[in-house]
């Protein structure tokens, strides 16, 4: 399926649209209906003060429903995504025969790599995505305030990433040219060059961390003004029902924890145009 083609992601996407396109769906359909939680527990919590019920069983219903649709699409991720890794492995098994065992199986593992960012981190930017629109929508119809509040705090969180992004790619591409090293190196069976790869290797996974962990740090900051910025704006300069708090805060903190799947796209995203540039044979630098 992937023989003489780039093997990028956009390439993935075409050569298994139909399937992956489904898993699109079910995606779009779970998040659909999580998104929809807060606003149905605050209608069920108004209708349970006011003794009435409609709302809570329609909160029931909706509960099952994602229940059903969330096995269903795991299920069948397991199975299209285990194919792509597949024929990623045949093309990349065929494509570098002539390197070494090192570079090669180093590379069948980088591979695999955008198969996983196909299953796990662009389905989860999708879904954020989706939470993005919703929760600034229903946060803008309680009050366009709460809505600027999110909308600046992603701006800010974009920028912030920009000041780390040539730092992951950098510190990826040193990852990854010391791991396609490993194979041979071990080959050698003495201890010495054994241990050294492997402290670099240690070093560079160090550093990736605590690059990432800075920015989390930033990022969770920001996150977490929002909430409390939103929570102390409702309760001070809105008339709502205790109801209607609930789900300002709920989507105000599902705008949050869809906003660090931004981050987490475009790291995986600099990694990904190292893996990319590696397997296609061109200059990583």
């Amino acid at each position: 399926m992937l023989k003489d083609r780039r093997l990028t992601i956009r390439t993935l996407l075409d050569v298994f649209r139909w399937r992956v396109g489904m898993t699109w769906l079910l995606i779009l359909a779970e998040t659909g209906i999580t998104v929809l939680i807060p606003l149905f527990i605050g209608f069920a919590i108004d209708g349970l003060l006011d003794h009435e019920f409609l709302a809570f069983v329609h909160l029931a219903a909706l509960l099952a429903a994602l229940i059903v649709i969330g096995v269903a699409r795991r299920v069948y991720d397991t199975r299209v995504y285990g194919t792509v890794r597949v024929e990623m492995g045949k093309a990349l098994a065929a494509r570098f025969a002539s390197l070494p065992i090192s570079s090669l199986n180093a590379r069948i593992g980088m591979g695999r790599e955008l198969a996983d960012f196909l299953e796990e981190t662009l389905p989860a930017a999708l879904a954020g995505v989706v939470q993005f629109v919703v929760s600034a929508i229903l946060l803008f119809f309680f009050s366009p305030v709460l809505a600027l509040a999110a909308c600046a705090v992603i701006l800010v969180m974009v920028l912030t990433y920009a000041l780390f992004h040539t730092s992951f790619h950098r510190l990826n591409g040193a990852l990854n040219e010391q791991m396609e090293r490993q194979v041979r190196i071990l080959e050698t069976r003495r201890n010495n060059p054994v241990h050294h790869h492997l402290r670099r290797i240690r070093r560079f996974e160090v550093k990736l961390s605590d690059t990432e962990a800075v920015l989390y740090g930033l990022i969770f900051i920001l996150l977490i003004a929002l909430v409390l910025f939103n929570l102390w704006y409702a309760t001070q300069f809105l008339t709502v029902t205790p109801g209607a708090i609930f789900s300002i805060v709920s989507y105000t903190w599902e705008f949050a924890e869809a906003a660090l799947a931004l981050p987490i796209t475009l790291q995986a995203w600099s990694r990904l145009s190292e893996i990319t540039a590696r397997l296609e044979g061109r200059q990583v630098t």
